[in-house]
């Protein structure tokens, strides 16, 4: 990022940087198509539109605000194309991108999956305290093993956890360590550490053990490597079967008091700003404990009944979940736009973060495609 006649220049690939750093893009869904939709890498750009979906209205206005940059929480690009003629509104966003030289970039459900995000701010704005992640994320976690002298245990351990390691639920720097006694024998062209050329020596170690996220796997070796003593650095990754309850789709939490039914009702409708609800019935006198899902979350309907929770918000729900419900928990539809309308403000707040000068706005226009009568 460079600053010239008080315009701050940012690179494109620098933002997908800083877009990864908070929701890592390695967490979005195998269906989706998060990251970079229109434009180069290397592409600069100096004022962002942050929207819920990139509509022909949405690029309108980052035109008219001068915008060289457009950040959609839905991708506007899921499939590939076979042509590109204006037919429909995908097509005709896209001309105008590129016509404009507006790089577009999508950050859809990595940021629905990470711990806090969208669905943690939706907990937040319905009340919710003593947040977890519904349905934790599956083959994420990896372990790191590794042996080195026991003078230089501290710095390498300090280093893979400055690079992500060692974060187990709500602690950090999480390590397990055993001394025992390691064997090698430097062949000719080695510089070893310590022992001779050709001769067999044995070294007092220490065995280092922590854990990772499988996204952070390269950052991890990097500094495993750059703070190690030795020439060959000796190691071993293991995939784990644990959950990793620091990602994943879903939250769940509990109200500050427990709320009868037509007042839970009733406060969800008020917080998300729209006109009517879908719901079950439920033999539930009192809301406690709720479960929710920004966006189309019916799929989760059978975690946040194991869950405990007396009620699910989520949207696009259809006819038949309805009854999947009954008897089991109070099912609430409250629509896709309004359950997912906070992730612009969220997106907001990230890339603000990372990027405190650079020029930012939130889009203005309302792309809900579904109107209420």
């Amino acid at each position: 990022m460079k600053h010239t006649e008080n315009i701050v220049i940012m690179i494109l690939k620098d933002l997908i940087r800083a877009l990864d750093a908070e929701a890592p893009f390695a967490l979005q869904e195998s269906y989706d198509n998060s990251g970079i939709q229109i434009g180069s890498p290397q592409q600069e750009v100096t004022r962002g539109l942050i929207c819920l979906d990139a509509t022909p209205e949405v690029m309108a206005e980052a035109i008219r605000k001068k915008c060289d940059l457009v950040i959609s929480h839905h991708p506007l690009i899921f499939k590939g194309l076979t042509r590109i003629s204006g037919d429909n509104y995908r097509e005709q966003v896209i001309i105008e991108a590129i016509r404009h030289g507006i790089a577009v970039v999508a950050v859809h459900t990595n940021l629905d999956n990470i711990r806090y995000g969208v669905n943690h701010y939706l907990g937040n704005r319905l009340g919710l305290q003593n947040m977890r992640v519904l349905q934790p994320a599956k083959s994420q976690l990896m372990k790191l093993v590794t042996f080195c002298p026991k003078d230089h245990a501290d710095k390498v351990r300090a280093a893979i956890f400055q690079a992500g390691a060692g974060h187990i639920g709500d602690y950090d720097c999480c390590s397990f360590s055993a001394e025992g006694k390691g064997s090698f024998r430097a062949g000719e062209g080695a510089s070893p550490f310590v022992g001779n050329i050709n001769e067999l020596h044995y070294e007092p170690e220490e065995r280092i053990e922590t854990v990772f996220p499988s996204y952070i796997k390269q950052e991890i070796i990097a500094a495993m490597k750059a703070s190690h003593p030795y020439e060959e650095v000796a190691y071993d990754i293991y995939l784990l079967d644990n959950d990793y309850d620091q990602a994943g789709p879903g939250m769940v939490g509990e109200l500050a008091d427990a709320m009868p039914v037509e007042a839970f009702l009733g406060m969800v409708k008020d917080k998300l700003g729209t006109a009517c609800l879908k719901h079950s019935r439920t033999g539930y006198q009192l809301i406690r404990s709720v479960a929710l899902c920004g966006g189309s979350g019916a799929f989760l309907l059978p975690g946040a009944i194991k869950s405990g929770a007396q009620a699910f918000v989520t949207g696009d729900v259809k006819y038949h979940q309805f009854f999947d419900a009954l008897g089991e928990i109070l099912l609430v539809d409250a629509g896709h736009f309004e359950t997912e309308q906070f992730a612009r403000d969220l997106l907001h707040d990230i890339v603000k973060k990372k990027m405190i000068n650079f020029a930012l706005f939130v889009s203005e226009v309302d792309t809900n495609p579904i109107a209420y009568y």
